[in-house]
């Protein structure tokens, strides 16, 4: 892995930010295939349906990301 690849990754994996960015486009992503097979919509229009729900769920991670890691990690070092 070359050091600029290394510094994303520090950058994406090593925040509370970062990780919440990927569990919603992950969450998303399976929201959109969820939605499009059990209504036969579109992958587009089970897109716009999926964007509200995971949207929501990614800040939800986030605040509790940063309050897992304020109350247990921080404590720990």
């Amino acid at each position: 892995m070359t050091e600029f690849r290394k510094g994303i990754f520090n950058v994406v994996a090593g925040t509370s930010f970062g990780r919440a960015l990927i569990y919603t486009c992950g969450h998303v992503i399976i929201a959109m295939t969820v939605v499009s097979v059990l209504t036969g919509a579109s992958l587009f229009e089970a897109g716009l349906v999926a964007l509200v729900e995971p949207t929501i769920n990614g800040f939800w991670y986030y605040l509790l990301d940063k309050l897992w890691t304020k109350t247990f990690i921080q404590k720990s070092v």
